[in-house]
């Protein structure tokens, strides 16, 4: 093997550039086999199979479920929905399909009711709770001890189809502010659905007016990735049809001597797979057949990072310290830890003070109840001690006016007595 030669350089070097000069180039001689690496990776994931998680959001009767069963060419059984749901739901359902020889795991999530209430104030929410409720699963199974990716099942959504009703004026209301809530947590692709109700002309004004409410109003949609020389040309005029008009159907129509699937007019056919009535072939094409992986990747990379980021640091963590200096984990570890405990500290010190202030408090106040029921036993005790004495003097009155009255009844006894006999004594002179 012949060794190509470093460059030498007088001049201090840049930190790139000296990576740069560490790197040396060789040219092989013969065959080694790592070059069918690309090949390995391709039959592992064959074996282990895809999966892919789309977000169906719009009025209940719009057409979610048609569309899903046209761009998989599957009847999903999907049961329809009704208009009288209080509040808005999502309904999650997941299928397991297989084209040639490979496995797609699709999960479905549709809105329930969606636009159907009078107060349609909080109509996103739960949207947006189901979208951070997914990453943050992932996240908790990232930062597990143990972790078990392979049979892990990743729910976050990798792409949020939003139909939005073909009125031919302008956005609602309900549109602009859920997309303004969820375009910095998923891929949005905005569709008109049921664009046979609209004609050319005024759809194509329609969707100029879409795009202008949506720039206006800073809502960030799906750009299609426009790095690739592969799809740069495909993607760069997909780009310019959003949003795409879309119509589903599962129905097949005689047209010639072909079956089609459409939908039968009484003024003609409207054929789903024809680019000339409507996007859904562009659709399909960019849903499944150039963009899935990236849809994933911007999800991983973008979305889901930028929740992860804002969620550890709100549990404190950064990448650098006083300095700009790089902090290891263990280190903010260890801080949080140290700073924990000191708030237990402060917080048990601050429990103790306030602990000894009550003890003080209650004391005090027993103490003051303990004098209050002295004073007022004390006072009970005198009351008492004049009661008794009261009752004593007028024992001892009692007795003298007794024996008194004993006295008198004696001297009146003495007197009767004396009289009786004084009487007797006369009639026995009269004799």
């Amino acid at each position: 093997m012949a060794e190509k030669p470093t460059r030498m350089s007088t001049q201090i070097p840049d930190d790139e550039d000296q990576k740069e000069d560490n790197i040396r180039c060789l040219t092989l001689l013969g065959h080694f086999g790592f070059d069918c690496l690309p090949h390995q990776l391709m039959n592992r994931s064959v074996q282990q199979g895809f999966f892919f998680n789309i977000l169906c959001v719009g009025e209940t009767g719009i057409g979610k479920s048609t569309l899903i069963d046209t761009l998989f060419n599957t009847n999903l059984k999907d049961k329809k929905s009704s208009h009288f749901y209080p509040n808005v739901g999502l309904k999650i359902q997941t299928y397991e399909l297989q084209e040639s020889n490979i496995q797609l795991n699709l999960t479905v999530v549709k809105t329930v009711g969606y636009g159907d209430q009078i107060n349609k104030e909080a109509s996103y929410q739960p949207i947006v709770d189901y979208i951070d409720a997914q990453f943050e699963s992932y996240l908790q199974e990232e930062l597990k001890i143990k972790r078990s990716f392979v049979d892990y099942h990743d729910s976050r959504i990798h792409v949020c189809l939003y139909f939005i009703s073909p009125t031919g004026h302008s956005l609602k209301s309900l549109d602009l502010l859920t997309m303004k809530n969820i375009d910095s947590k998923v891929n949005i692709i905005p569709l008109i659905a049921k664009a046979d109700t609209i004609s050319k002309n005024d759809l194509q004004k329609f969707k100029c007016k879409i795009m202008s409410e949506l720039i206006s109003n800073g809502i960030q949609i799906y750009q299609l990735p426009t790095d690739d020389e592969a799809t740069t040309h495909v993607n760069t005029s997909m780009n310019g049809l959003l949003p795409f008009a879309v119509v589903g159907s599962m129905d097949e129509v005689k047209v010639g001597k072909r079956m089609v699937r459409g939908r039968q007019y009484p003024w003609g056919v409207l054929q789903v797979e024809n680019e000339d009535h409507c996007d859904f072939v562009k659709l399909r094409d960019v849903l499944l057949y150039t963009n899935m992986e990236d849809l994933k990747e911007q999800t991983h990379t973008w979305h889901y990072e930028r929740y992860r980021c804002s969620k550890l640091q709100k549990m404190g963590f950064t990448d650098v310290g006083a300095g700009n200096q790089p902090v290891s984990f263990q280190e903010i570890y260890e801080a949080k830890r140290q700073e924990f405990l000191d708030q237990c500290q402060r917080e048990e010190e601050e429990l103790k003070q306030k602990f000894m202030q009550r003890v003080k408090q209650k004391e005090t106040a027993f103490k003051e109840a303990e004098k209050e029921l002295q004073d007022k036993f004390e006072h009970l005790k005198r009351v008492q001690q004049e009661e008794t004495m009261k009752l004593e003097e007028e024992r001892r009155q009692l007795e003298e006016e007794i024996i008194d009255f004993y006295k008198m009844k004696a001297a009146s006894g003495a007197l009767q007595t004396q009289g009786c006999t004084n009487i007797r004594k006369d009639k026995d002179r009269k004799k």
